[in-house]
C-alpha cells in the first residue's frame, strides 16, 4: 500500500526512511511507504521575518530600541531542516548581535542619522554566515532606532532650546539690520539736505558775485557825467524828503539849480542858502 504527497511548487521534499534522511524530491507527487517512509516539504520561497524592538546600547551609552526587518530564503533544505534544531531563530541570532555591534561602535546621533549605512555594514557583516544554517539573507532594513524615554525628553528640550535660540538670534539680526537701515535712510536724507543747502548757498554766492562783478564792470566804463546824474538824482530825492536843512558841499552847489524843486525854491528867494563847511580849527 503506497501514500500519495504533493510537493507543492517552489518547495523541496525531503524523504526519510525509518526516521532517517534518504533524498530530496522536487515539487510533484510522490510516492511513499506510510509507516515507513515520510516526506517532509521545505518552503523555498523568499520569507519575511519581523525583529521586533531589542535593546542597543550606542557607543556614548544611550539605550536605544531596535527593529528590524530582513528577507531570506531556504539554501540547503537539508541543512536547514537536519543541522540545525531552529535555523531561523538561529539566523535571527546572529543578525541581531552583528546589529548590536554596529550600533556599539556609532554615536547616538550617527546611528539615528545612519540607518542605510547601518543596513549595508549589516548585510557585508553576515555574508555567508547564514550559509551554516541553509539560509542566506537578502535583504535587511532598519525599521525604527527609538531612544530611551528619558532620552527623548532630553532631545526635545535641546531641540526647544536650539528653536528658541535660533529664534531670539534671527530677531536680534532682525532689529540689528532695521536699526542700521533706518540709521542709512537718516544719514542719506542728512547728507542729502546738507548738500542741497551747499548747493544753494554756492548758487546764491555766485549770484552774488556775478551782481558786484556786472556793477564793477560797469562803473569801470561810466563817464563822469553818469556820476554827476547820479549826484543830481540824489539831491532831487533829498529835496522831496520832508528834511528841513540839506548840507550840501561848495562843489555841489552849482547842481541844486539842476534840481527842479530847488532850482524854484532859489528864483523865489526861498531857498536857505547853502551851507558851507565849517571848519573845525575856526
Amino acid at each position: 500500500m503506497f501514500g500519495i504527497r504533493i510537493v507543492r511548487q517552489n518547495n523541496e521534499g525531503l524523504v526519510e526512511t525509518l526516521g532517517k534522511y534518504k533524498h530530496s524530491v522536487s515539487s510533484g507527487i510522490h510516492f511513499y511507504l506510510p509507516g515507513i517512509q515520510k516526506i517532509r516539504t521545505v518552503n523555498l520561497a523568499m520569507t519575511p521575518l519581523a525583529l521586533p524592538h531589542y535593546s542597543v546600547i550606542t557607543k556614548d551609552n544611550a539605550d536605544v530600541s531596535a527593529s528590524l526587518t530582513l528577507n531570506y530564503h531556504v539554501t540547503n533544505s537539508v541543512k536547514y531542516q537536519y543541522e540545525n534544531t531552529d535555523s531561523v531563530e538561529s539566523m535571527a541570532q546572529l543578525v541581531r548581535g552583528h546589529l548590536r555591534d554596529i550600533i556599539g561602535r556609532m554615536d547616538l546621533n550617527e546611528a539615528l542619522g545612519s540607518t542605510a549605512k547601518i543596513n549595508q555594514e549589516l548585510a557585508t557583516a553576515i555574508g555567508d554566515l547564514t550559509d551554516t544554517y541553509g539560509i542566506n539573507v537578502d535583504r535587511t532594513n532598519i525599521d525604527e532606532l527609538t531612544p530611551s524615554k528619558a532620552i527623548q525628553s532630553a532631545m526635545d528640550k535641546q531641540l526647544t532650546a536650539d528653536r528658541e535660540r535660533i529664534a531670539a538670534i534671527a530677531k536680534a539680526e532682525g532689529e540689528a539690520k532695521s536699526i542700521e537701515l533706518t540709521t542709512k535712510a537718516k544719514n542719506d536724507a542728512l547728507m542729502a539736505t546738507a548738500s542741497a543747502e551747499a548747493t544753494a548757498t554756492r548758487t546764491r554766492a555766485d549770484a552774488e558775485k556775478y551782481r558786484i562783478d556786472t556793477i564793477n564792470s560797469s562803473l569801470e566804463t561810466a563817464t563822469r557825467e553818469f556820476f554827476e546824474n547820479q549826484s543830481i538824482s540824489a539831491f532831487s530825492d533829498l529835496a522831496k524828503s520832508p528834511a528841513n536843512v540839506v548840507v550840501v558841499p561848495n562843489d555841489h552847489v552849482t547842481d541844486l539849480g539842476q534840481i527842479p524843486a530847488i532850482g524854484a525854491a532859489l528864483k523865489s528867494g526861498l531857498a536857505p542858502h547853502p551851507t558851507k563847511p565849517v571848519d573845525p580849527q575856526s
